[in-house]
């Protein structure tokens, strides 16, 4: 993948850990990356590969309840992954001090982006996974 084809097919479940890695290797100083898809579309399973590469232990799972979760590397690294699906309003992501995490410099996986687009002002990455059928297309924009 370069920056003329951001673009990722995902044609088996096999293939995502792969795409993980090439999210990875193209994040560049991005800390922030916003995760779109519909429902289903494999949002925290490209979270979990992307985990794995940086070496998490912890189990990593959608936050859907809790809103974000925290996992440590081998490191000692800190990784936040969020899930905005269930807020109504973008005070909730204020009452949660949204800005402690986004810019601590560690990794913010967010899903479900669209719910807080007035709080990611800032640069960051931006990956939508569409769905066509079985396949999954991951594309990245900075």
């Amino acid at each position: 993948m370069n920056v003329s084809d951001p673009s990722i097919n995902i044609e088996t479940p096999e293939e995502m850990p792969e795409a993980a890695r090439l999210v990875l290797e193209n994040t560049g100083t991005n800390r922030v990356i916003a995760i779109y898809g519909e429902m289903g579309a494999g949002k925290t399973t490209l979270v979990r590969h992307i985990c794995e590469l940086l070496k998490v232990s912890d189990p990593v799972s959608s936050p859907t309840f809790s809103i974000v979760n925290e996992y440590l590397t081998s490191d000692g690294d800190t990784i936040y992954h969020f899930d905005f699906y269930r807020i109504n309003r973008i005070s909730e992501a204020y009452d949660l001090g949204y800005e402690n995490y986004f810019f601590s410099g560690h990794f913010c996986f967010i899903e479900w982006p669209e719910k807080i687009a007035s709080l990611l002002d800032f640069p960051h990455l931006k990956i939508r996974i569409t769905v066509s059928g079985k396949k999954r297309i991951v594309t990245l924009h900075s």
